[in-house]
């Protein structure tokens, strides 16, 4: 059985979503919600998510970093930890998400 992606936050993450407005957090929790219902496989296939590996950078270990949106105005980045995603930060700025 292909296991479903868990979601846990970052302290950046945490602030970066407490200040969103209100329609973005709810949208935020939707994509939230969507992606834990997801396997790997189907996270990364989503197009509505557009999944994309980050290869201009890499997390604090080396892992991968991956971004996906949230909605149009923002994108999220994060890594896989095991079977849990590790949601880093949001970003309105397609282009900082990347640096």
């Amino acid at each position: 059985m292909k296991s479903k992606s868990s979601i846990g936050i970052g302290p950046i993450f945490q602030r970066d979503l407490f200040n969103l407005p209100k329609s973005e957090a709810g949208a935020a929790l939707k994509t939230f919600r969507k992606i834990s219902q997801l396997t790997w496989e189907q996270s990364g296939q989503d197009q509505g998510l557009k999944w994309e590996k980050i290869n201009s950078k890499k997390g604090q270990k080396g892992e991968n970093l991956y971004s996906f949106i949230i909605r149009q105005k923002y994108r999220a980045i994060a890594a896989r930890e095991g079977d849990y995603l590790r949601i880093l930060s949001l970003h309105s700025d397609y282009a900082i998400a990347y640096q």
